[in-house]
């Protein structure tokens, strides 16, 4: 193996697809409203659906690392697309709450009998993030079904 190769870092990406019964706007609202994210993911900190925005999520702290979640919007495309990074753990930590450095991106379709929301959280580090690798892969459908939740009572 050579240098070069050694340094090259593999990714895993998790992807999520679920046709939901409502319009794109309905599901952006859920997607995209503060109070509304709080219920079906995390109370963000800071958060606006303007591209340039820092804002938080907070979650159980490991060794290290403090628990935030920092985030930054990268991509408003209205009922389209919805884009942001998403930062945590610690250089220190090993398994859960090391350092993560990935990004999450909504896609929002039309079709026939309502909405295909695509979920992609891209970028987790083998092995070094396989702990939030599989953690995540197990939360990212329930905070899915929760986000249609939110959305039925909204609609």
């Amino acid at each position: 193996m050579t240098d070069a190769a050694a340094l090259k870092l593999e990714t895993q990406d998790i992807v999520v697809d679920e046709v939901f019964p409502h319009t794109p706007e309905t599901i952006w609202r859920t997607l995209t409203n503060g109070e509304l994210m709080g219920r079906w993911i995390m109370p963000p900190t800071g958060f606006q659906p303007v591209e340039g925005t820092h804002f938080t999520f907070r979650t159980t702290p490991a060794g290290a690392w403090d628990g935030t979640i920092r985030c930054q919007v990268l991509e408003v495309r209205p009922h389209e697309r919805f884009v942001y990074s998403w930062k945590g753990g610690d250089e220190g930590n090993s398994g859960y709450g090391s350092r993560l450095d990935t990004v999450v991106t909504w896609t929002l379709t039309k079709v026939d009998n309502g909405t295909r929301l695509r979920l992609v959280h891209s970028g987790f580090v083998t092995p070094k993030n396989d702990s939030a690798y599989a953690n995540m892969s197990n939360g990212w459908p329930k905070v899915l079904s929760r986000l249609g939740t939110i959305t039925d009572e909204q609609h």
